[in-house]
C-alpha cells in the first residue's frame, strides 16, 4: 500500500507510470484514495474554523507567510505562494484555484501548506506548531513548507485504520520512510525501514536501514523479502 504526503493527483501520476493499484493513503493520512476506481474513499479534513484561525494567527506572527491548500480533489494557492520547480506544471494548471487562503479553506482542508520566503523550515515548523497546539497535526516532508492536517491525522492514523479493516496487525506491517512525516507510521509498524539517506530523526526510529533512494534501497529490500517467500500487496 502506498502511503504518501502527496495528494491524489500526484499519486495518480505514479500509478499511471508504474501500474500501481489498490488503496493509497494520501496527504499524510488525511485521505484514502482508490487508485483502481480513481475515487476518494474517505477523508479527514481540518475544520474550516480551525484552518482559518490558524491562517489568521500565522499572518500576525510571521507577516509574508503564504498558503496553499489541498481539499480532497480540489486544490489552490495564494498569489504569493511559490510553486516549487519539481511541481512547475502547477503554475499553468487550470484546475488550480487562485485566491486568499481564508476563501480557499472555507470548506475545510485535507492539508494546509504553509510557506515563507525568508524563514527557515525549522523556524516555520516551530511557529506553526505553537499556534496549532492540539487543534491540528503539524509535520514536514523535507520540502520548503510545513504541512498541517486535522488533529491526530498522520500516516499511522490512516494506515492503522486500513489495516484494521483488512484484518492486518501492526506486527505484520513493514514500512519504509525517509522524512519526519513518516515517523508516526514507522513507529506504528512492526518493522520500520529507513533508506540510508533518510532524515536523522527517521534513522533514529528505524529498525533497519537499507540502501539510499538513489541506490533503489526500497526495491532491494522488497526483492529480498520476495525471495524469502513474503507476499507483499
Amino acid at each position: 500500500m502506498s502511503v504518501t504526503g502527496r495528494p491524489p493527483r500526484r499519486l495518480r501520476e505514479v500509478a499511471q507510470a508504474t501500474g500501481l493499484r489498490g488503496l493509497g493513503i494520501c496527504s499524510n493520512g488525511g485521505l484514502i484514495y482508490d487508485l483502481t476506481a480513481d475515487v476518494v474513499v474517505r477523508q479527514n479534513r481540518l475544520e474550516a474554523d480551525v484552518a482559518r484561525t490558524l491562517i489568521a494567527n500565522l499572518r500576525r506572527a510571521i507577516p509574508g507567510v503564504a498558503f496553499a491548500i489541498e481539499a480532497g480533489e480540489h486544490y489552490g494557492r495564494e498569489p504569493n505562494y511559490r510553486v516549487l520547480d519539481e511541481h512547475a506544471h502547477d503554475r499553468d494548471d487550470l484546475r488550480m484555484q487562485h485566491a486568499d487562503a481564508l476563501h480557499l479553506s472555507r470548506d475545510g482542508v485535507t492539508k494546509l501548506i504553509v510557506q515563507h520566503a525568508e524563514r527557515s523550515l525549522a523556524d516555520l515548523l516551530s511557529i506553526t506548531r505553537e499556534h496549532a497546539g492540539a487543534l491540528a497535526s503539524v509535520t514536514h516532508s523535507g520540502a520548503e513548507f510545513v504541512e498541517v492536517a486535522a488533529a491526530s491525522v498522520t500516516k499511522a492514523f490512516a494506515l492503522e485504520e486500513c489495516c484494521r479493516e483488512l484484518g492486518i496487525s501492526a506486527e505484520q506491517v513493514i514500512a519504509f520512510g525517509d522524512m519526519p512525516n513518516d515517523i508516526p507510521m514507522l513507529s506504528w509498524a512492526g518493522r520500520a525501514v529507513a533508506v540510508a539517506n533518510a532524515h536523522p530523526e527517521v534513522l533514529q526510529v528505524a529498525d533497519e536501514v537499507t540502501l539510499s533512494n538513489d541506490a533503489d534501497g526500497v526495491a532491494v529490500r522488497l526483492e529480498t523479502l520476495a525471495r524469502h517467500g513474503y507476499l507483499l500487496n
